[in-house]
This record gives C-alpha cells, structure tokens and sequence, in this order.
C-alpha cells in the first residue's frame, strides 16, 4: 500500500523533525497493516525485528505475572512501540501488543531503520528521548502500585488517560477508547470487583460517568484536588 510522506508526518509526531528527502528514500521501505479489534500484533517472546507507528487506533501493551495480566501501556494515535527490537539483532518482545480498536499501523524492519539513523544521527536522540520517557512512566507505574491504594491508582490512572488523549486543558472529558472494568483493573494492579466498587463510588460522588464504557469525567480539576488529598 502506498504511503503518503505529508499524512505520515501528520499523523507520526516522530517523524516531523526529519527532511522530508529522508522520509521520501524511507517510505519505500516501510509497510503498512490494518489490524482488527483484540488483534494480536506481537507476542511476548516474539523475535523482535520492526518497529510499529501507530496511524491511527489504539494498541494495549501488556505482559504476564505468572497468571495475573498487567497493562504497561496504552498507546494511541502517533505514537510508536516495538523500538526495543532496534537496538540489539536477536533481542525477543519484553511484552504482547494488542489493537484495542480497529488500528492502522505502520512498520519499519531493524535493517532499514538504521539506514535512517545513518542518515540522520539525531534520531537516534530522538529514540532515547522517547525511550527513556517510557522507563519515566514504568518507575512511576512500580511506585504508584507499591504506595497508592486501589481507589487512588485508579482515579490516577483515568486522569493520566484523560491526558494522554487531550492536549487541551479542559475541565471535562470523554476517554475515547472503551475500557471495561477488567482492563482497567489490569491497569492498575488489582481484582475487577475493586474496580468495579471504585467505579461506582466515584459515579455517586459526581466526579465520572460512565456511557458504552467511555469514561466521562465530570470535574478533572475536582479530581485532581481530592487524589492530592489522598495522597
């Protein structure tokens, strides 16, 4: 499929900061793919050899602990995964990735990428930035899990959601992807019947809604007063 070098710029935040010479040598060799609802992209233990962009969709990174399921991640429009595989030849996934939504993605193999990278060495900066604002969030996803109780991880974990989705700083705002109670109990590292009890509370106090699973929340700065409050 042909892949317009303007509406991936558009689309990918990463590549806007490369010349647009670059992206036209690159878009020969990059791919892309539309995956279903709950498709699975990779598997944890995959051999690793592309890293996707995603076009549009939303794709949930997650791995096991024993039997228990936990989210590390869920990534939307103009965001990228699977870098780890860029970096060492054989390296396998740390993680499954899976569409959330119907999703396009767009892939680009190891060997090519470091084509780029020869071509342009600010990308690989660009790359660890990136990176290492992922591990950011990791650390503070093991600190919120070890201090926070369930009600604070979860109220937490929705203002996050909320700003992940909104570069504007509204005061109400619908998730746009359906979360059910078991995703989002996955999210936060605790039963679904919690999450479900935590729910409803905060649907009695007035502070979200919940519609065909998106979760509307009411007052985000009401919000975030009280999380203050209880941490």
């Amino acid at each position: 499929m042909f892949i317009d070098g303007d509406m991936l710029k558009a689309s990918i935040p990463f590549f806007r900061d490369i010349e647009p010479e670059l992206i036209e040598r690159l878009l020969p060799y990059m791919y892309s793919k539309n995956y279903r609802k709950g498709e699975l992209i990779f598997l944890e233990g995959d051999q690793g050899n592309d890293i996707f962009f995603i076009g549009s969709g939303s794709v949930s990174i997650y791995s096991f602990d024993k039997s228990k399921k936990v989210i590390l991640a869920v990534l939307r429009e103009g965001e990228y995964f699977g870098e780890m595989a860029l970096m060492k030849p054989g390296l396998v996934r740390s993680a499954t990735a899976e569409c959330l939504m119907p999703t396009r993605l767009y892939g680009l193999r190891r060997t090519d990428f470091q084509l780029l990278i020869e071509n342009d060495r600010n990308i690989a900066f660009h790359l660890l930035d990136y990176t290492m604002d992922r591990l950011r969030r990791a650390n503070q996803q093991i600190h919120d899990l070890t201090f926070l109780n369930v009600r604070s991880r979860i109220v937490k974990k929705l203002l996050t959601l909320a700003q992940d989705y909104s570069s504007d700083e509204l005061n109400e705002f619908v998730i746009p992807v359906k979360i059910t109670h078991q995703q989002l109990a996955e999210m936060v590292g605790a039963a679904r019947e919690t999450v479900t009890k935590v729910l409803q509370e905060l649907q009695d106090e007035g502070l979200i809604a919940i519609q065909g699973k998106r979760v509307h929340l009411q007052d985000i700065q009401l919000i975030k007063k009280k999380l203050n409050e209880e941490i």
